[in-house]
């Protein structure tokens, strides 16, 4: 029958009908203005169904009684097709158009999640047949707990630069969104310095930082009393506060490779401020740190709470950034 050549098999149909669905379930997922229209996709599906749901009827007259009827809706049915070729090519060169930075940050971040989603599930795999939702909810934290200890005690530097290096990077992307970064837009170069500076910084000092004090008020001073937690937060506000502060902004500069001279000047202009901000955050904090918290705990604790203080560290080091940039552009004018 003619009306038979004009489309393929029903396997062919039911392809385009899944490839039309998965753009529009891709496109959602990626960013509200990824630049297709998911109204638009439901629109030429909608369309595709009709003209197969026309098609058919088609055949079945033509089968019986072929007739000037059967004709006409022969002919709507071939222009309605090449509308239907028009709109699947216009979406996908809506999808080719993509923006390439929104795609590759939604996927990294999407990665990431799903790995720490599923290595968290996943920990008593093989060994809950049988148990009861109750016994799951309550043995995944505590067996995740457990297996942080025993890789803490197995390799703890390894384990507290790789979790300040996480903490250093979400709180890099927090303070890039918080200063109305799109996810397209976002710089993961400077993503990647806060990282390595929490992975080569801020977790191998803070070990030594804290099993150094701990030594020290408790080997040396013979200060174990409950009240022995305000020195230990006063003495880490005024030595090892502003040190890891200016480390940071050290190793922000060698990694951007600026000179010695921006270096000391984001120094003097970001020492002041921090610690002031440094203040409305961290003694109450620290009370819980060295009043609270056992030391090979401390880290954990810290970073957690570092979150914050790292959308506050990247703020000020990205103003450094832009303030020499300036400079120099004044310079040459």
């Amino acid at each position: 029958m003619k009306a038979t050549a004009i489309f393929s098999s029903r396997s062919g149909r039911l392809c385009l009908s899944t490839l039309l669905f998965s753009i529009q379930t891709t496109a959602a997922f990626l960013h509200p203005t990824a630049g297709v229209s998911s109204l638009h996709i439901t629109k030429t599906r909608d369309q595709f169904h009709r003209i197969h749901a026309v098609r058919d009827e088609v055949i079945t007259n033509d089968a019986f009684s072929p007739s000037a009827d059967a004709s006409n809706s022969l002919q709507q049915l071939q222009e309605q097709k090449g509308e239907l070729r028009f709109d699947v090519e216009s979406i996908a060169s809506q999808v080719k158009s993509l923006d390439k930075n929104t795609i590759i940050n939604t996927s990294i971040f999407a990665i990431a999640l799903v790995t720490v989603v599923f290595q968290v599930l996943s920990v008593d795999v093989g060994i809950t047949r049988g148990w009861s939702t109750e016994e799951i909810a309550y043995r995944v934290p505590l067996d995740n707990w457990n297996s942080y200890h025993a890789i803490l005690a197995a390799a703890p530097i390894q384990t507290k630069s790789i979790t300040s290096a996480t903490v250093y990077a979400i709180g890099d992307t927090i303070a890039q969104r918080t200063e109305g970064t799109e996810i397209g837009e976002l710089d993961r170069g400077r993503i990647g310095r806060s990282l390595a500076a929490g992975l080569i910084g801020h977790g191998p000092l803070s070990h030594f930082w804290y099993q150094i004090s701990e030594d020290f008020f408790n080997n040396i001073l013979m200060w174990t009393d409950w009240w022995s937690f305000i020195p230990k937060v006063v003495i880490d506000q005024t030595l090892w506060g502003p040190f890891w502060n200016n480390s940071y902004i050290v190793l922000l500069g060698v990694m951007q490779f600026q000179k010695p001279s921006q270096v000391w000047a984001d120094i003097k202009r970001t020492t002041i401020p921090l610690v002031v901000s440094g203040l409305k955050l961290w003694p109450l904090a620290h009370c819980i740190t060295y009043g609270l918290v056992p030391v090979e705990n401390r880290l954990l604790w810290v970073d957690m709470v570092e979150i914050v203080w790292v959308t506050i560290l990247a703020t000020q080091a990205a103003g450094s950034v832009e303030s020499n940039e300036a400079s120099e552009k004044q310079e040459q004018e």
